[in-house]
């Protein structure tokens, strides 16, 4: 089983006093004993943005074993693409192509993709398994 992390659930795991810190280090921790954690290029870039040096941040991807897997042409292409419906629906700038490039390279190159970014992956994904490790929402009453 490969999943994909996105940028959300590494940064969880690397940055202390995240609110989701504990959840998605046990997804991480379920994930890896299932298989192969893999990052792309934009999640990559995205996570070692919050190290002093790229040597702190290739240590840190390794100590938690996720592999560098570059995206292919067709799921760079497949993003453009899902990008663009997004934008054709009124889409705004909120998510960027970035999110769509994380999205296709876990859809062509993955089994899953581990995330908190719902909505936009159901959305626009239907068919990619999403691992949320988010705590269900409280009722309010």
């Amino acid at each position: 089983m490969i999943t994909a992390v996105d940028s959300c659930i590494a940064l969880d795991f690397f940055l202390a006093g995240s609110e989701f810190g504990e959840v998605s280090r046990a997804a991480l921790r379920r994930c890896s004993l299932e298989g192969k954690l893999i990052v792309c290029e934009v999640v990559w870039a995205e996570v070692a943005a919050n190290f002093p040096n790229h040597e702190e941040a290739t240590a840190r991807f390794a100590r938690l074993n996720l592999e560098f897997s570059p995206m292919d042409s067709a799921a760079a292409l497949h993003a453009g693409s899902v990008w663009k419906q997004y934008r054709a629906r009124g889409g705004k700038r909120e998510h960027m192509v970035a999110d769509f490039l994380i999205g296709s390279h876990a859809m062509h190159q993955a089994d899953r993709l581990l995330t908190r970014d719902r909505g936009l992956f159901r959305t626009y994904y239907p068919s990619l398994v999403l691992v949320d490790p988010s705590p269900p929402p409280k009722w309010k009453g």
